[in-house]
């Protein structure tokens, strides 16, 4: 596929297969087209002035960009977590089930098991659970970001997106984070942008590297950052540029 912004050419011939159930790490350096490829698979893009693709994007063989495709369920099923936390002025609780009560979903029932599954998805059940009236802004920068991924996983999606989600954190919150990666790719296929080589190197299986607009390489991350194929890899990955 190809991405358009006016005459702008951002993303040229970008053709990828992402495995189910994995991680994907996109890294490059900044405005090389990572957060616009990102913003694809949930059609964030299409809000943005001159935006234009051509090509195909497929989940599940279904083409996303088709007429026919609603957006809603799109956005349910590709969930997305950015770079700083974002929680509602609410509740703990009412964060979570925000996106259940947008679809008409208010039993207390269906809304309390939700709450405690994505909390507990999301590392963070144990250290709220006792208090989730609580406002969501008074919990650390930390559990805010863990809130806002299990906000996004309570309706249930099968893609979640991540864009930098730990560049505003602190270590301990970032190794939270990650560990969090790893356990969510059992039921979830994950796309990661990140600037950290070292949190790609970590977190994910496989990595494509971007530059200038260009898928310049895309293989299993061990292979990217230790026998990369492309000189151009290599000299990003050991920080001769970027």
């Amino acid at each position: 596929m190809n991405v358009y912004y006016g005459s702008n050419h951002v993303l040229k011939n970008v053709d990828i297969v992402i495995p189910s159930y994995s991680v994907t790490a996109l890294i490059g350096p900044s405005g090389c087209g990572k957060s616009t490829f990102l913003r694809l698979f949930n059609r964030m893009n299409d809000f943005i002035d001159g935006f234009r693709m051509t090509g195909e994007i497929l989940i599940d063989k279904h083409d996303i960009y088709k007429n026919s495709i609603r957006l809603e369920e799109l956005r349910k099923n590709v969930g997305i977590v950015f770079q700083k936390p974002n929680p509602f002025p609410k509740s703990i609780f009412e964060n979570v089930v925000y996106g259940l009560r947008i679809q008409g979903i208010n039993g207390k029932n269906v809304l309390n098991e939700a709450t405690e599954r994505a909390l507990k998805q999301a590392a963070l059940w144990d250290e709220v659970k006792d208090d989730l009236r609580k406002n969501a802004l008074a919990l650390s920068g930390g559990q805010q970001q863990r809130l806002c991924i299990a906000r996004t996983l309570a309706v249930e999606p099968t893609v979640l997106l991540m864009d930098e989600p730990a560049s505003a954190l602190d270590p301990i919150s970032t190794s939270k984070i990650e560990g969090l990666i790893h356990e969510l790719k059992a039921n979830y296929t994950i796309i990661i942008v990140t600037h950290n080589m070292q949190q790609a190197g970590r977190v994910s299986d496989k990595t494509a590297f971007f530059y200038l607009g260009e898928l310049v390489e895309y293989d299993n991350t061990k292979i990217i950052f230790t026998n990369p194929k492309n000189t151009l890899t290599q000299n990003y990955i050991t920080g001769r540029f970027g």
